[in-house]
């Protein structure tokens, strides 16, 4: 067994000499600052698909100028690839919460159907379909016939029989 040299005692080191403290004058002249209690606070969550520089930079500069405060910034990641697929960008700012109005929501869904879209085709059809079901006139169809009604297709088109051919001998 091999022997270990002996260390030498460490000197204790003495502690760096107390300075003097020098008084702080109090003058009456200097305020105390004032405590203000935060009110209630607006969060504002903005996602970004492309995570870059360039994206982060120019939504936090957009935010910022309207008056919001950053909080925050998290991104999400994908398993394959150390890049984050997308960014959540918290901001915050004080004042009451935003109250929305159920009534006028409902007014403007009824706007956007009212447009003429093919999604609103497609609700006010699917509305329609189930009001004949509720009435009990309406058997179930094939979901051959169902896909024609989607399509607009007064009647669907019969299915394609394909040939049966015959094993050679």
């Amino acid at each position: 067994m091999p022997t270990q040299k002996k260390r030498p005692k460490r000197k204790q080191a003495k502690p760096p000499p107390e300075r003097p403290r020098r008084a702080r004058p109090s003058s009456k002249a200097d305020p105390a600052p004032a405590v203000r209690t935060p009110g209630p606070l607006q969060y504002k969550v903005v996602e970004l698909s492309t995570v870059d520089e360039g994206a982060l930079e120019r939504t936090v500069n957009q935010w910022v100028g309207q008056g919001w405060n950053l909080d925050g910034v998290q991104f999400a990641m994908r398993e394959s690839s150390k890049r984050p697929a997308m960014a959540f960008i918290f901001f915050t700012r004080e004042g009451a919460a935003a109250t929305h109005d159920e009534e006028e929501a409902r007014e403007r869904l009824m706007r956007l159907s009212e447009a003429g879209s093919l999604t609103a085709e497609l609700a006010a059809d699917h509305a329609r379909v189930h009001a004949k079901r509720a009435r009990g006139r309406v058997l179930p169809i094939s979901a051959h016939d169902r896909l024609a009604q989607l399509a607009g297709l007064d009647e669907a088109e019969p299915p394609e029989r394909g040939l049966i051919l015959e094993p050679e001998e």
